[in-house]
Protein backbone atom coordinates (compact mmCIF):
# COMPACT_ATOMS: atom_id res chain seq x y z
CA UNK A 1 0.00 0.00 0.00
CA UNK A 2 1.39 3.40 -1.03
CA UNK A 3 1.34 5.97 1.74
CA UNK A 4 0.33 9.60 1.04
CA UNK A 5 3.10 12.15 0.59
CA UNK A 6 1.82 14.44 3.33
CA UNK A 7 -0.08 14.35 6.62
CA UNK A 8 -1.82 17.22 8.41
CA UNK A 9 -2.44 17.07 12.18
CA UNK A 10 -4.15 19.38 14.67
CA UNK A 11 -3.20 19.41 18.36
CA UNK A 12 -5.28 21.46 20.81
CA UNK A 13 -4.21 23.92 23.43
CA UNK A 14 -4.37 22.90 27.05
CA UNK A 15 -4.56 24.03 30.66
CA UNK A 16 -1.46 23.04 32.61
CA UNK A 17 -1.20 22.23 36.33
CA UNK A 18 -4.95 22.52 37.05
CA UNK A 19 -3.80 24.48 40.12
CA UNK A 20 -2.85 21.68 42.52
CA UNK A 21 -1.25 19.34 39.94
CA UNK A 22 1.93 21.25 39.14
CA UNK A 23 3.61 19.55 36.15
CA UNK A 24 1.46 16.40 36.52
CA UNK A 25 -2.14 17.36 35.64
CA UNK A 26 -3.49 18.92 32.46
CA UNK A 27 -6.74 19.41 30.54
CA UNK A 28 -7.24 19.58 26.77
CA UNK A 29 -9.17 22.55 25.39
CA UNK A 30 -11.72 22.43 22.60
CA UNK A 31 -10.95 25.34 20.33
CA UNK A 32 -7.69 26.80 19.06
CA UNK A 33 -4.60 24.72 18.55
CA UNK A 34 -1.56 24.26 16.33
CA UNK A 35 -1.42 22.44 13.01
CA UNK A 36 1.57 20.74 11.45
CA UNK A 37 1.80 19.49 7.87
CA UNK A 38 4.51 16.86 7.38
CA UNK A 39 5.65 16.05 3.84
CA UNK A 40 7.81 13.26 2.48
CA UNK A 41 10.46 14.66 0.12
CA UNK A 42 13.26 13.17 -1.95
CA UNK A 43 16.09 15.14 -0.34
CA UNK A 44 17.20 13.40 2.87
CA UNK A 45 17.04 15.22 6.20
CA UNK A 46 14.53 17.16 8.30
CA UNK A 47 13.61 20.77 7.55
CA UNK A 48 11.07 23.32 8.73
CA UNK A 49 10.12 25.17 5.58
CA UNK A 50 7.61 27.67 6.98
CA UNK A 51 5.88 28.86 10.16
CA UNK A 52 2.63 30.80 9.99
CA UNK A 53 0.93 32.80 12.74
CA UNK A 54 4.03 33.50 14.85
CA UNK A 55 4.84 36.99 13.51
CA UNK A 56 8.30 35.73 12.60
CA UNK A 57 9.28 35.05 16.21
CA UNK A 58 9.94 31.31 16.08
CA UNK A 59 13.08 29.73 14.70
CA UNK A 60 12.96 27.42 11.69
CA UNK A 61 16.17 25.76 12.86
CA UNK A 62 15.21 22.19 13.75
CA UNK A 63 17.11 22.06 17.04
CA UNK A 64 15.63 25.41 18.17
CA UNK A 65 11.99 24.57 17.44
CA UNK A 66 9.94 22.22 19.62
CA UNK A 67 8.26 20.59 16.63
CA UNK A 68 11.55 20.09 14.83
CA UNK A 69 13.42 18.77 17.86
CA UNK A 70 10.58 16.36 18.66
CA UNK A 71 10.55 14.91 15.13
CA UNK A 72 14.32 14.62 15.12
CA UNK A 73 14.08 12.50 18.30
CA UNK A 74 11.41 10.33 16.69
CA UNK A 75 13.44 9.74 13.53
CA UNK A 76 16.53 8.85 15.55
CA UNK A 77 14.65 6.18 17.52
CA UNK A 78 13.01 4.50 14.53
CA UNK A 79 16.26 4.83 12.53
CA UNK A 80 14.55 6.13 9.42
CA UNK A 81 16.81 8.18 7.16
CA UNK A 82 14.27 9.91 5.01
CA UNK A 83 13.44 13.38 3.77
CA UNK A 84 10.77 15.21 5.77
CA UNK A 85 9.58 18.81 5.59
CA UNK A 86 7.44 20.45 8.26
CA UNK A 87 5.03 23.36 7.85
CA UNK A 88 3.73 24.87 11.10
CA UNK A 89 0.52 26.85 11.57
CA UNK A 90 0.35 28.49 15.00
CA UNK A 91 -3.18 28.89 16.25
CA UNK A 92 -2.11 29.36 19.87
CA UNK A 93 -0.61 32.55 21.28
CA UNK A 94 3.03 32.59 22.28
CA UNK A 95 3.66 32.71 26.05
CA UNK A 96 -0.09 32.65 26.62
CA UNK A 97 -0.58 29.86 29.15
CA UNK A 98 -2.16 27.51 26.60
CA UNK A 99 0.60 24.97 25.96
CA UNK A 100 1.56 26.28 22.54
CA UNK A 101 5.04 24.75 22.40
CA UNK A 102 3.64 21.40 23.54
CA UNK A 103 0.88 21.47 20.92
CA UNK A 104 3.39 22.08 18.11
CA UNK A 105 5.56 19.19 19.27
CA UNK A 106 2.58 16.85 19.61
CA UNK A 107 1.13 17.72 16.22
CA UNK A 108 4.53 17.20 14.59
CA UNK A 109 5.26 13.75 16.01
CA UNK A 110 1.73 12.51 15.28
CA UNK A 111 1.97 13.76 11.70
CA UNK A 112 5.38 12.20 11.01
CA UNK A 113 4.43 8.94 12.72
CA UNK A 114 1.43 8.66 10.42
CA UNK A 115 3.26 9.89 7.33
CA UNK A 116 6.05 7.33 7.62
CA UNK A 117 4.02 4.48 9.10
CA UNK A 118 6.41 4.31 12.06
CA UNK A 119 3.77 2.61 14.19
CA UNK A 120 4.64 4.35 17.47
CA UNK A 121 2.04 4.32 20.25
CA UNK A 122 0.92 7.22 22.48
CA UNK A 123 3.62 6.66 25.13
CA UNK A 124 6.43 6.89 22.58
CA UNK A 125 4.86 9.90 20.86
CA UNK A 126 4.55 11.70 24.17
CA UNK A 127 8.15 10.91 25.03
CA UNK A 128 9.39 12.39 21.76
CA UNK A 129 7.21 15.48 22.16
CA UNK A 130 8.77 16.06 25.58
CA UNK A 131 12.27 15.57 24.19
CA UNK A 132 11.47 18.26 21.65
CA UNK A 133 10.29 20.67 24.32
CA UNK A 134 13.32 19.99 26.50
CA UNK A 135 15.84 20.55 23.70
CA UNK A 136 14.19 23.56 22.11
CA UNK A 137 12.32 25.27 24.97
CA UNK A 138 14.48 24.33 27.96
CA UNK A 139 11.83 22.52 29.98
CA UNK A 140 9.25 19.89 29.06
CA UNK A 141 5.58 20.34 29.92
CA UNK A 142 4.01 16.90 30.34
CA UNK A 143 0.94 18.53 31.85
CA UNK A 144 0.40 20.28 28.49
CA UNK A 145 1.73 17.72 26.03
CA UNK A 146 -0.19 14.75 27.49
CA UNK A 147 -3.70 16.26 27.26
CA UNK A 148 -2.87 17.81 23.89
CA UNK A 149 -2.05 14.31 22.63
CA UNK A 150 -4.68 12.25 24.44
CA UNK A 151 -7.52 14.64 25.24
CA UNK A 152 -9.56 15.08 28.41
CA UNK A 153 -7.82 15.38 31.78
CA UNK A 154 -4.51 13.53 32.01
CA UNK A 155 -2.32 12.64 34.99
CA UNK A 156 1.42 12.13 34.40
CA UNK A 157 2.56 10.50 37.68
CA UNK A 158 6.08 9.59 36.57
CA UNK A 159 8.67 10.47 33.95
CA UNK A 160 10.98 7.45 34.22
CA UNK A 161 9.24 5.41 33.09
CA UNK A 162 6.95 7.94 31.46
CA UNK A 163 3.30 7.28 32.25
CA UNK A 164 0.23 9.22 31.16
CA UNK A 165 -3.19 8.26 32.55
CA UNK A 166 -6.45 9.61 31.16
CA UNK A 167 -8.74 10.31 34.10
CA UNK A 168 -12.47 9.86 34.32
CA UNK A 169 -14.16 13.21 33.76
CA UNK A 170 -17.75 14.00 34.85
CA UNK A 171 -19.93 14.65 31.84
CA UNK A 172 -21.07 18.04 33.16
CA UNK A 173 -17.58 19.37 33.89
CA UNK A 174 -16.81 22.39 31.72
CA UNK A 175 -13.58 24.39 31.63
CA UNK A 176 -13.34 28.12 31.08
CA UNK A 177 -10.11 29.61 29.74
CA UNK A 178 -9.55 33.37 29.58
CA UNK A 179 -6.44 34.70 27.84
CA UNK A 180 -5.63 38.38 28.41
CA UNK A 181 -3.76 40.13 25.63
CA UNK A 182 -0.33 39.99 27.25
CA UNK A 183 2.49 37.46 27.65
CA UNK A 184 4.28 35.70 30.48
CA UNK A 185 7.41 33.78 29.48
CA UNK A 186 7.32 30.22 30.85
CA UNK A 187 11.05 30.08 31.50
CA UNK A 188 10.99 33.20 33.67
CA UNK A 189 7.84 32.06 35.47
CA UNK A 190 9.55 28.77 36.32
CA UNK A 191 12.65 30.52 37.70
CA UNK A 192 10.44 32.44 40.13
CA UNK A 193 9.49 29.17 41.83
CA UNK A 194 13.01 28.22 42.88
CA UNK A 195 13.79 24.62 43.82
CA UNK A 196 12.40 24.27 47.34
CA UNK A 197 8.85 24.05 48.72
CA UNK A 198 7.73 24.71 52.30
CA UNK A 199 6.77 21.31 53.71
CA UNK A 200 3.22 22.23 54.92
CA UNK A 201 2.48 23.66 51.45
CA UNK A 202 3.85 20.53 49.79
CA UNK A 203 1.66 18.32 51.97
CA UNK A 204 -1.40 20.43 51.15
CA UNK A 205 -0.57 20.25 47.45
CA UNK A 206 -0.22 16.45 47.48
CA UNK A 207 -3.51 16.16 49.31
CA UNK A 208 -5.30 18.47 46.91
CA UNK A 209 -4.01 16.60 43.86
CA UNK A 210 -5.17 13.26 45.24
CA UNK A 211 -8.50 14.78 46.27
CA UNK A 212 -9.09 16.21 42.79
CA UNK A 213 -8.53 12.81 41.18
CA UNK A 214 -10.91 11.23 43.70
CA UNK A 215 -13.46 13.99 43.12
CA UNK A 216 -13.40 13.45 39.37
CA UNK A 217 -13.96 9.70 39.70
CA UNK A 218 -16.69 10.08 42.32
CA UNK A 219 -18.31 13.08 40.57
CA UNK A 220 -18.09 14.81 43.93
CA UNK A 221 -18.49 18.47 42.97
CA UNK A 222 -17.81 19.77 46.46
CA UNK A 223 -14.56 17.82 46.64
CA UNK A 224 -13.51 19.06 43.20
CA UNK A 225 -14.18 22.65 44.27
CA UNK A 226 -12.20 22.30 47.51
CA UNK A 227 -9.20 20.56 45.95
CA UNK A 228 -8.42 22.93 43.06
CA UNK A 229 -6.13 25.08 45.20
CA UNK A 230 -2.50 25.91 44.36
CA UNK A 231 -0.27 26.43 47.38
CA UNK A 232 2.99 26.27 45.41
CA UNK A 233 2.98 28.22 42.13
CA UNK A 234 0.00 30.58 42.21
CA UNK A 235 1.21 32.71 45.15
CA UNK A 236 4.52 33.37 43.39
CA UNK A 237 3.31 33.69 39.80
CA UNK A 238 0.01 35.55 40.16
CA UNK A 239 1.59 39.01 40.82
CA UNK A 240 2.80 39.01 37.19
CA UNK A 241 -0.82 38.95 35.97
CA UNK A 242 -2.63 42.30 36.31
CA UNK A 243 -5.96 42.01 38.13
CA UNK A 244 -5.39 38.32 38.84
CA UNK A 245 -7.31 38.39 42.13
CA UNK A 246 -10.15 40.43 40.68
CA UNK A 247 -10.57 37.98 37.80
CA UNK A 248 -10.42 34.97 40.11
CA UNK A 249 -12.94 36.53 42.46
CA UNK A 250 -15.23 37.31 39.52
CA UNK A 251 -15.15 33.66 38.47
CA UNK A 252 -16.02 32.39 41.95
CA UNK A 253 -18.74 35.00 42.45
CA UNK A 254 -20.32 33.95 39.15
CA UNK A 255 -20.53 30.34 40.32
CA UNK A 256 -17.29 28.66 39.28
CA UNK A 257 -16.22 25.64 41.30
CA UNK A 258 -12.63 26.92 41.33
CA UNK A 259 -10.24 29.17 39.41
CA UNK A 260 -6.49 29.61 39.08
CA UNK A 261 -3.66 30.29 36.64
CA UNK A 262 -3.52 28.29 33.43
CA UNK A 263 0.02 26.97 33.37
CA UNK A 264 2.40 29.80 34.17
CA UNK A 265 -0.13 32.43 33.05
CA UNK A 266 -1.12 35.02 32.07
CA UNK A 267 -4.31 33.08 31.28
CA UNK A 268 -6.69 32.00 34.01
CA UNK A 269 -9.00 29.01 34.00
CA UNK A 270 -12.12 28.07 35.90
CA UNK A 271 -13.92 24.77 36.33
CA UNK A 272 -17.71 24.80 36.28
CA UNK A 273 -20.65 22.45 36.44
CA UNK A 274 -22.67 22.88 33.26
CA UNK A 275 -22.10 24.90 30.12
CA UNK A 276 -24.59 27.67 30.88
CA UNK A 277 -22.85 28.42 34.17
CA UNK A 278 -19.44 28.24 32.47
CA UNK A 279 -20.41 30.78 29.82
CA UNK A 280 -21.62 33.20 32.49
CA UNK A 281 -18.39 32.71 34.46
CA UNK A 282 -16.28 33.33 31.37
CA UNK A 283 -18.09 36.57 30.55
CA UNK A 284 -17.49 37.86 34.08
CA UNK A 285 -13.80 36.97 33.92
CA UNK A 286 -13.38 38.81 30.61
CA UNK A 287 -15.22 41.80 32.07
CA UNK A 288 -12.98 41.78 35.14
CA UNK A 289 -9.82 41.85 33.02
CA UNK A 290 -11.20 44.79 31.08
CA UNK A 291 -12.44 46.87 34.03
CA UNK A 292 -9.70 46.10 36.56
CA UNK A 293 -6.67 45.96 34.26
CA UNK A 294 -7.74 47.57 30.98
CA UNK A 295 -6.93 44.34 29.14
CA UNK A 296 -9.00 42.70 26.43
CA UNK A 297 -9.17 38.92 26.75
CA UNK A 298 -10.17 35.92 24.65
CA UNK A 299 -12.63 33.38 26.02
CA UNK A 300 -12.81 29.62 25.48
CA UNK A 301 -15.55 27.47 26.99
CA UNK A 302 -14.60 23.82 26.63
CA UNK A 303 -16.02 20.46 27.71
CA UNK A 304 -13.86 18.63 30.23
CA UNK A 305 -13.78 15.69 27.79
CA UNK A 306 -12.33 17.62 24.84
CA UNK A 307 -10.49 15.47 22.25
CA UNK A 308 -6.73 15.45 21.77
CA UNK A 309 -4.62 15.48 18.60
CA UNK A 310 -6.25 14.33 15.39
CA UNK A 311 -5.36 13.76 11.77
CA UNK A 312 -7.04 16.20 9.37
CA UNK A 313 -7.84 15.85 5.68
CA UNK A 314 -4.73 16.92 3.74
Amino acid sequence: MTRPDQCRVFAPGSIGNLACGFDVLGLALEGPGDEVIARRVSEPGLRIISIHGDEGRLSKEVEENTAGAAVRALLAEVELRVGVELELHKGLPLAGGMGGSAASAVAAVVAVNELLGAGLGPDALLRHALVGETEAAGAPSPDNAAPSLLGGIVLVPSWEPLRAIQLQVPRDLVAVHVHPHMEVETEGARRILGDQVYLPDAIAQWGNTAALVAGLYREDWELIARSVEDRVAEPLRSPAVPAFQEVKDAALSAGALAASLSGSGPSLFALCRGRERAEAVGEEMVRAFRTAAGLDADLIVSPGRAPGARILPS
